[in-house]
Formats: C-alpha cells, structure tokens, sequence
C-alpha cells in the first residue's frame, strides 16, 4: 500500500497583522506595528500551495480561526455588545485587542504533534494540539485547531485526537515545530524526535538566558505516551539554549527532517554526537538508513540561518529518491546562504534542488515554509478518509483564492483593528469558507 507525507498548510486569516507579539522571534518583533496586507499573504501561501500540488506533491490546507477573538476578550473582563468588546479593548487595552486579533495559527507547524499509525500502538494517526501556553496570544487556538483537525480527520477507525496538554508552563508544547520523524517509506514504523529546550523538572538540563524556552521535556514526553510511541521509536534531544538566546525560538528554524535525513546547523542542538548515534541506531533496527547534512557555522552563522530562515524549509522527497527544499526568497538574498546552497545541491548529496518562494508577508512576521505546514504520513486508506474538501486541487485553489480576493483587506494597521466592521468581515468569510472545505461548525459564532 502506498503512503504519502501530506502537507496541510495554513490558510492565512483575514486580519493577518504585525503586532509584535512574539517575544524571542527576530522577525516578529523587528517588523511590529507596520501595516500588513492580508490579502497578499493569503495568496502567497495559496501559490506555494499550488506550486507543490503541480509538483506531484500531496497538499491539504488547513482553515485559519476567527479573529478578533470576542470571547477572549470577555473571559478578560470586557462586556457588551462585540462592537462594545472591541471598542472598549482598543480603548483600555490596546494590546490585548491586538492579541486577540493575531493570525498566528496561519503557522499549523504549531497546532499539533502527528504520530502516523505506523508507530503508534493502535494503529491510528494520533493528533495532539498544541497548548502554545509561553504567548497568550497563542494559547487561545488550540480549542478551535482541535475541532478544525476534528473536521478534516473525523474517521475514529483511522484517527485519534488528543486535547491539548495542560496549559502550564511545566507542560510548554509546540507542537511539529519540535517534532520531525524519520523512516525508510512513510507507511513504515519510524524514529519520533522531539527537541525541547527546557526540563521543567529537572535542573541537570541548562536553560537559556535571554530568551524563553517553549517547549519542555515533559510535554514532548506526554504527548509520546499519548500516542503510544515506543520507547525504541523515539529520541528526545535538547536544543541549545544558546541558539535559543539568538532568536530560534523553535527547533524548526535551526534543523529540518524527512525520511532518512536530517539537515541541521552545527550549534543547534546539545550532545549532538549522541543524539545523531541515538537516531542512526533506533532508525537502523526498523530497516532505515539515518542520514545527517550538518551545515557548519564558518559557512552559514546562526544569525545568518534566523535572518534567511534557511533551516524553516521543507524538505521534500521526490520519486527518483533525492530530496527538494523549499526555502523562502530572503535566503537567496543572504550571500552567504545562498552560496552554501549552490555548493549543496552540486555536491552529489540526497538534496539535490533549491525552490525559492516569495513568503515575504508571512516571513515579515516571522515564519517560513516549514511554519506554514503541517506534515501527516498517510497511507492510501486514510487518506481516502480524509475530508475530501480541504485536499487542493486545480478547482480548489481556484475557489479559494476568489474567496480570498473577495474577503480580505490589501492593508491592515493597529488602528483598523478597533474596527468592528472587521470581525463582521471575518465571520462572513470564514462561514463561506467552512462551506467551501466542508467543515460544519467549527467556529464560535457558528455553534454559540
């Protein structure tokens, strides 16, 4: 049976803006409070999505939420009508307005950890959604991601889904930001990693000074018992906290993953000799041949990898068996990066192309390629189960980007936040939005 490695990026939300909220995330708080054209972003994401359909690639989208977050609001003190919630927030609290306002969930690399059912004990597809507790103006998705993932992969006999972890810091989770998997073919039993920068529980594990660590050993070691991985099937490694404290704010900007190769910076992790022995061993006892690309700091700093995003790619597996990244336009404008990825590709190694994309709205604000998705390994069945609606296809991308070109705002302030007439633009939308990818009601105002 075949198997596929399906990504489901996300559709960038209506009120996409530049609020800064990030803390620890170079990009997003070097551009807060320019104004954002929302409309751009969305079809920037929608042409990469595209571009990879026309590839022969597998690609799903996943629907943004709905913003500005009212309820949110109200559960902080602000009462009356929704305009009266707005009003009131841009008046007493700009900044939690602008919190409720965010598009960050656009970046599905943080909505949930996948475990495919090849290494699971039930043999499902297991999905546990993010609690993105370390920024409020995250920690306010996971409700609606998980009935968004309830929607798109509600066949019980072949997925399982998991609510969010505790929302303390002791359990920080991330979600695939911290998660790669390796294997020899996609439907095969596989090696999970998961990269934490912080024990909650043990002093042993050296923290960051600067910068928070987001993900915690103990969260990435719930969600493998939730998802009944085996120990032998899985390796937990520690970023290191000095990339942390230089803006790699999760392990996705400083190493990427697929099949049997890891590309990754020199400085990125701790004990990285025992970490690569670690994956080589447990990937070899189920058939896979480990395989590491270590890009070395004389050739790329890790300010130059924050900079480009040259690590938040995706690596992708073509049928002839070499591999295609995917890397957004600011790498080809860093020197020094994009001279390291001509000398890549012309080594005669598993990464043989570069494709560059224009993401520069979603890069402005601090995530690229890998951000964007969320990767599900799928065999034939399950993705025959999957709601057939939110797959892309030529009619599909056309419909959304009429939707987006109808829905969205080409510019978006601080100020245009207060507007009320905002949230009525986005509710609209996103009602025709969860008929267009057949989701029912997902959203709040649609079930309240």
């Amino acid at each position: 049976m075949k198997s596929y490695e399906v990504n489901f990026d996300g559709l960038v939300g209506p009120t996409h803006n530049y609020g800064g909220l990030s803390y620890g995330n170079v990009a997003s708080q070097s551009n807060s409070q320019q104004s954002s054209n929302p409309k751009e972003a969305a079809l920037q994401g929608l042409a990469k999505m595209k571009a990879l359909m026309d590839m022969g690639f597998q690609q799903g989208v996943l629907a943004p939420q709905e913003r500005p977050d009212v309820a949110a609001l109200r559960r902080l003190g602000f009462s009356g009508t929704d305009a009266q919630v707005i009003e009131r927030a841009a008046k007493e609290a700009m900044p939690l307005l602008v919190a409720s306002c965010s598009a960050s969930s656009m970046w599905v690399a943080n909505a949930a950890t996948v475990s495919p059912s090849a290494d699971t004990a039930d043999g499902r597809v297991h999905f546990t959604a993010a609690n993105l507790n370390c920024k409020y103006h995250r920690s306010i998705e996971h409700p609606t991601t998980s009935r968004v993932l309830g929607a798109m992969f509600a066949n019980q006999q072949h997925f399982a889904h998991h609510a969010a972890l505790p929302a303390v810091a002791q359990f920080g989770d991330e979600g695939a930001a911290n998660h790669t998997r390796f294997c020899r073919e996609y439907g095969e039993a596989g090696v999970e990693f998961f990269v934490f920068g912080r024990s909650a529980f043990d002093n042993r594990f050296p923290a960051p000074q600067k910068y928070p660590a987001r993900q915690t050993l103990e969260a990435s070691q719930a969600v493998a018992r939730l998802h009944g991985l085996r120990d032998e099937g899985v390796v937990y490694a520690q970023q290191n906290p000095n990339v942390i404290d230089q803006g790699v704010f999760h392990n996705d900007v400083i190493a990427v993953g697929n099949g049997e190769v890891l590309f990754y910076h020199e400085d990125a992790f701790l004990e990285t000799d025992k970490m690569l022995a670690d994956l080589q061993g447990k990937l070899a006892k189920v058939g896979g041949n480990f395989q590491s690309v270590c890009v070395p700091r004389s050739a790329v700093s890790v300010d130059d990898a924050v900079r480009s995003y040259l690590f938040n790619s995706q690596l992708l597996s073509r049928a002839d068996g070499s591999m295609l990244l995917i890397v957004p336009q600011e790498c080809q404008a860093n020197e020094r990066v994009w001279a390291y990825l001509q000398s890549l590709t012309s080594s005669g190694g598993m990464i043989r192309e570069v494709k560059v994309f224009d993401l520069k709205q979603s890069m402005q604000n601090g995530g690229g390629p890998a951000c964007l998705r969320l990767r599900v390994a799928l065999n034939e069945t399950e993705l025959a189960a999957v709601n057939p609606a939110v797959i892309m296809t030529a009619p599909l991308y056309g419909s959304l980007t009429a939707w987006v070109e109808k829905h969205y705002r080409d510019r978006l302030s601080e100020t245009d936040l207060a507007d009320p007439q905002l949230l009525l633009e986005c509710r609209t939308a996103l009602d025709e939005l969860t008929q267009i990818l057949k989701l029912g009601a997902v959203y709040p105002f649609q079930i309240n």
